[in-house]
Parts: C-alpha cells; sequence; structure tokens
C-alpha cells in the first residue's frame, strides 16, 4: 500500500511537471517568445528543478549517513552500558531497515542511560549516608570502586548495609544516653565533682561530643561501674556509721527523746550523709569514754550472749577470760572487746546455717528425748482423743528427720571445714562427735532406767491385793463361766459396766470370786483366799484402818468407777496404800 502511495505519487510529480512545461509552453507561444529563448527558459527551468532535486537527493543522502552513523554509535554506547550496568549484550532484531534500527538502538540506549543514572544518583545518596554513619560509629564504608556503576545487588547490598548502620547508630545513642543518664544521676546522688576529662565530657549537655564508638561504651560502662562501686562502698561506709552509731547509742543508754537523729531523712548526697554520721559517731565516742566502765560490761554481755547463739565452750571462750576478767577500764581493752565481738559477729554471719541446722536438730532431739520418756509411761496407753495414734506418728516423723538432719549437718560441716581450714566446734567437740555423745548419753541413760527397773523388781517383794468385795456380800465358792450371756433385761450402758477384779491370797485353798447382785459376771478368774471364822475378809484399805467399814451401795459403786479417774474417786480399796 505504502509503495503504491509513493508511485502514485512519483507519477503525479511527473504529470505535473509536464503539465507545467506545457503551460509554460502556451505563455510562450501566446507571448511570441522564439525558440531559442524557449530553450534557453526551458534549460532555466530544467536547472531549478535539477538543483531542487539534487539539493533534496544529497540531504536524503546526508540522513541516510547520519543514521547510518548513529547506528554505531547508538551500538557502541549500548554495549558499553550493557557493559556497565552488567547486563547482557543487546541483540537488534532480523530484517530492520536502517531507520527502524537506529529507533530501537536509540530508545534501548536512553532507556540504559536512565537506569545507569538513577544507579549513580542512589549510590550517590546511599554512599554519602554511608559515610556519615561510618565515621560517627567508626565503621567501615561499603566498598564500591571509583567511576563504576553500582549492580542491582551491590545496591540492594549498600542499602541493607545503611539500614543496619542506622539501626546500630540508634541503638548506640540509645545505649549512651542511657549510660550518661545513669553516670549524671550518680554523681549528684554521691556528691561526686567530675574529675577527668571523659567525667567531664559523660555530663555534658552537648550529644554530639561522643562518637557513638564501641571503645567510648566500653569507657562510659566502666566509668558507670566504677562509679557504682564507689556507690556501694560510700552506703556500706554509711551503713558502718549508722550501725557503729547505733551500738555506741544503745550503750550509752541514751535518752530516746535524742533518737530523733535515727529517723531524720537522708542528706541530699551520700557525702553529705557520711559526713553528718561521722559527726555524729565521733559526738557518740567522746561520750563514751566517760563511761568506759559500762560500756565495756555491755560489750561483754553481747559476746556472752554471742558465745551461746555460736554454742562456744569454755575451751573457746578461755582465749579471750585474760581480757574478759581485766577490771582496768581502757581505751584499748574497750577496743579489744570491740574487736572480739566484731570477729564473733562476722563467725556467726558465716556459720549461721550450720548453727541453724544444729538448733533444727536440738529441737528434734528433745522432742526424741519426749517421745522416749512418754513411751515408758503407762498412762499413755489410755488413748483419749487419739493421742496415741497422734504420738506415733510424731515419734515416726522425728526418727525419721534425725538423720537427714545429721547427715545434711555432715555435708555443711566438711564444706565449712574445707574452706576455713579449721575443725567447726560446738561446746568444745566437733559437731559429729556431739551428736555421737549425745546418742551415747541417750543409751546409758536407758540402760541405767533399764537396770534400776530390774533392780527393783528384784528387791521388792511379790504380794497381791486381796478381792475387792462390797460390804456385807459373800459369793459361793463355785466357779463362774467366763463368758454368760446376757439377756437383753441384763443389758446395761457401756459407762456402768465393772470389770471383775480377782486378787489371791497369800496362803487358804478355798476359791472365792466377786459378784454383784442382780448382775451376772462379766469375768471370773480362779483365785486363793482365807476367809476368818467370823466372816468374810474385810478390804485392805479397811483391815488396816481402825474405823469400821463403810457401807458402800452397788449403784454408788458403779456410779465411781463411771467417772474420768480423777484423784478423788476411791475405786479400790488399795489406793491409799499404794499413794
Amino acid at each position: 500500500m505504502t509503495c503504491r502511495k509513493s508511485e502514485a505519487l512519483a507519477f503525479s510529480l511527473v504529470t505535473e511537471i509536464n503539465h507545467a512545461m506545457a503551460r509554460l509552453v502556451d505563455i510562450w507561444d501566446s507571448i511570441g517568445i522564439m525558440e531559442d529563448q524557449r530553450v534557453e527558459r526551458m534549460q532555466t527551468v530544467k536547472k531549478h528543478i535539477d538543483g531542487l532535486l539534487h539539493s533534496m537527493i544529497m540531504e536524503e543522502e546526508a540522513l541516510r549517513h547520519r543514521i547510518k552513523t548513529d547506528i554505531i554509535t547508538f551500538q557502541k554506547q549500548l554495549d558499553t552500558l550493557c557493559l556497565e550496568l552488567t547486563l547482557e549484550p543487546f541483540k537488534l532484531e532480523e530484517k530492520l531497515t536502517v531507520l527502524q534500527m537506529e529507533k530501537n538502538l536509540r530508545c534501548h540506549v536512553e532507556s540504559l542511560q536512565k537506569e545507569k543514572n538513577e544507579r549513580l544518583r542512589e549510590m550517590n545518596d546511599f554512599k554519602k549516608q554511608d559515610e556519615e554513619l561510618c565515621v560517627t560509629l567508626c565503621a567501615d564504608p561499603y566498598y564500591i570502586p571509583t567511576g563504576s556503576v553500582p549492580s542491582r545487588t551491590q545496591l540492594q547490598e549498600l542499602k541493607e548495609h545503611v539500614e543496619r548502620l542506622n539501626k546500630e547508630k540508634e541503638s548506640r545513642v540509645k545505649v549512651f544516653s542511657g549510660l550518661r543518664e545513669d553516670i549524671r544521676n550518680l554523681m549528684e546522688e554521691l556528691g561526686h565533682e567530675p574529675e577527668s576529662s571523659l567525667e567531664r565530657e559523660s555530663i555534658c549537655p552537648d550529644a554530639d561530643i561522643f562518637l557513638l564508638t564501641h571503645d567510648n561504651i566500653k569507657a562510659l560502662k566502666l566509668l558507670l561501674s566504677q562509679l557504682e562501686i564507689k556507690k556501694e562502698s560510700l552506703i556500706s561506709a554509711r551503713d558502718s556509721l549508722k550501725e557503729r552509731a547505733m551500738s555506741l547509742w544503745n550503750r550509752l543508754s541514751c535518752p530516746e527523746s535524742e533518737a530523733e537523729v535515727f529517723q531524720e531523712p537522708a542528706m541530699s548526697t551520700l557525702s553529705d550523709d557520711i559526713r553528718r554520721w561521722q559527726r555524729f559517731v565521733e559526738h557518740l565516742e567522746e561520750l563514751q569514754k566517760a563511761q568506759l566502765e559500762e560500756v565495756i560490761n555491755k560489750v561483754r554481755q553481747e559476746l556472752v550472749v554471742l558465745w551461746d547463739k555460736c554454742m562456744f565452750g569454755p575451751d573457746q571462750r578461755q582465749a579471750f577470760d585474760v581480757h574478759f576478767c581485766d577490771d582496768q577500764y581502757t581505751t584499748e581493752l574497750l577496743a579489744l572487746h570491740d574487736s572480739e565481738l566484731l570477729r564473733m559477729k562476722i563467725f556467726y554471719e558465716e556459720a549461721q546455717p550450720i548453727l541453724e541446722d544444729l538448733e533444727k536438730w536440738k529441737r528434734n532431739w528433745a522432742l526424741f528425748q519426749e517421745f522416749e520418756r512418754k513411751a515408758a509411761d503407762p498412762s499413755r496407753f489410755s488413748n483419749r482423743g487419739g493421742s496415741l495414734l497422734r504420738e506415733t506418728k510424731e515419734r515416726g516423723k522425728v526418727q525419721k528427720l534425725l538423720p537427714k538432719l545429721e547427715e545434711e549437718l555432715r555435708g555443711r560441716v566438711e564444706d565449712w571445714e574445707i574452706v576455713k581450714g579449721l575443725s567447726f566446734l560446738v561446746y568444745g567437740q566437733r559437731v559429729m562427735d556431739y551428736i555421737s555423745s549425745q546418742w551415747e548419753e541417750h543409751r546409758l541413760q536407758k540402760d541405767k532406767e533399764k537396770n534400776e527397773r530390774m533392780s527393783k523388781k528384784t528387791e521388792t517383794p511379790q504380794f497381791k491385793t486381796p478381792t475387792k468385795r462390797a460390804h456385807g456380800m459373800t459369793c459361793a465358792a463355785t466357779p463362774t463361766p467366763n463368758k454368760i450371756r446376757k439377756t437383753p433385761s441384763q443389758l446395761a450402758p457401756r459407762s456402768a459396766t465393772v470389770s471383775s477384779i480377782s486378787s489371791a491370797s497369800s496362803s487358804g485353798s478355798s476359791t472365792t470370786f466377786l459378784c454383784v447382785p442382780g448382775r451376772p459376771q462379766l469375768s471370773a478368774k480362779r483365785t486363793k483366799t482365807t476367809e476368818t471364822s467370823t466372816g468374810p475378809r474385810l478390804p485392805l484399805q479397811d483391815f488396816n484402818s481402825d474405823k469400821k467399814p463403810v457401807q458402800m451401795s452397788y449403784s454408788a459403786f458403779t456410779s465411781e468407777f463411771s467417772r474420768k479417774a480423777n484423784g478423788d474417786a476411791v475405786l479400790n480399796s488399795t489406793v491409799k496404800d499404794v499413794l
């Protein structure tokens, strides 16, 4: 279609030229121009047309040459850009005209040039930030060769490097701000004046005075730790002075109305507070010099209390007896007592876990001995309210706990002795020797009690208490069965039940049984007794008394028997004799 248009346009151009020449000829004819002049004029027209066409041809030829030159130039630029941008070489499509080739190359070059400029701009922005951050943080900048165009990967890595440095800067700024704030607060709290350049710079309000380097952070942390150590030291010194003041106050028995100094709030700085307590201690020490005897005696009382807490034996206390018994009250003697008191306090603090375990063992040892004592008491079998069961459970717990406590004590004492290189003594004995001596003493006491019981049995004459009967009552000599089935009318409340009592006399061959009128016998045992010719034998209590037997009814007897055991109840005629 395009060819047809151009051909038609060329044909119309020739036709128009022919028409134009025909008109010129007509004009020349009408004018009467001669042939020679016509030829001349024709040559002029031809010259114009040839010049115009030649000019146009030259221009188009120059255009073609320029396009070809541009194609070569663009191809070179494109190759260079692909190399700089680390891209694959650009390949033109086949069967393209020169003009299409030039256009494609030109557009691609412009695109790659734009990308190159964009990369260089981003690189310059990131490198500028990177350099500033690296100077602030004393870090190494991201390396990109000078004059080169960064790749997309390099730009991404540079961007990540800058972001990482920004985060690191924020973190360090936070750390720096916190450290400087803590240092400033500590200096104000301690009343410390900055001495070194680092201390002065650390409290300077200018935030940019410090480079955010690791070395500077370490320096600030070291300064902060030194100030914290100094604070602890000052607090310890203040507390020591306060404790010293309290100790002196108690020793001197100062009036309570003057104790307001202990309730006063702390001063604005620790240094001021220490100076205040120092002046107060010096004042109390001056007062102490005037009351040396009273003060030394109070220190001695404190020493005795500590010796008792630490379970010191006489040999351990004897080392200080020379000073303890010295009646020459001087400042030097007070200093010796204070030194011994301090030594005992330190020992008590170090040995407190062992001493607490010893106290626990002693408490359980006392419980164990108490249970052992109760075990020998026959009254424990009364078991009122389940006390015997509770006692048995508690005794089992104590018996299991004592070995555990002894093992724990052994371990603690061994560790203490390894660290201190000394033996841990309790009342002059090593701990396990002391415990062993307690067990041995307990065993000897048990053997002694056992021997005493055995000797009493062999020395005391054996005799049997005669059978107690209701006054004026006798029983047939016929044995009674051990158990008799009761009829419903014979059943009575448990509290009114009377156990049969049997006894044997020293002589006689007849057999008698205790009988209760109107009730079947609950139990009976064969006994030997002797009846006098005048009647049945009297109860032992009444027999040994000059008074006549007192008549007692069965209802009164059972009522008295059903009561809880007490000192006033008389259930057996032998009670008074036994008591």
